[in-house]
């Protein structure tokens, strides 16, 4: 079995300030080290890299440093895996945006449900509910009661 989560779950872990901060921090603790294969996309990687390091985003943004540190750690655990677009990614993208329209802040949304999709993972851990557009997607938050 496997999973992924997507970028809020990440920043949520490394903003002190977030409400659920010390939850997202014990969600990816467990995540990372129980049984199931947890799957990032390289979207995810990159949007964390750019979002806790950007100063108009975080109220104390991480350095470049911390937030690749961060990245290392979490990538170096026997559970966790990376997902990259492979031969045929963009026939997945058509298939999984060929039933309504994808625009705007929904197209990085797309491209990591296409990529999860190629890589047959079908839990999301986010807040966002936009990935429930993605019918394939079993969409899950993970701070709910």
């Amino acid at each position: 079995m496997s999973f992924s989560c997507d970028v809020n779950v990440l920043l949520y872990a490394s903003d002190s300030a977030s409400s659920v901060h010390q939850p997202a921090r014990r969600f990816l603790k467990a995540a990372a080290a129980g049984g199931d294969l947890c799957c990032l996309g390289w979207p995810t990687v990159m949007s964390y890299l750019r979002i806790a390091t950007h100063p108009g985003i975080f109220s104390s943004p991480l350095t470049p440093a911390q937030a690749l540190g961060n990245i290392d750690a979490l990538v170096g655990l026997p559970h966790v895996r990376l997902l990259a677009e492979e031969g045929g990614f963009l026939e997945v993208y058509r298939e999984v945006t060929g039933t309504f329209p994808v625009r705007g802040n929904l197209v990085p949304d797309a491209h990591l449900a296409a990529l999860l999709k190629q890589h047959g993972v079908r839990t999301l851990y986010t807040r966002d509910a936009d990935f429930r557009k993605f019918a394939f997607l079993e969409v899950r938050d993970p701070f709910a009661p």
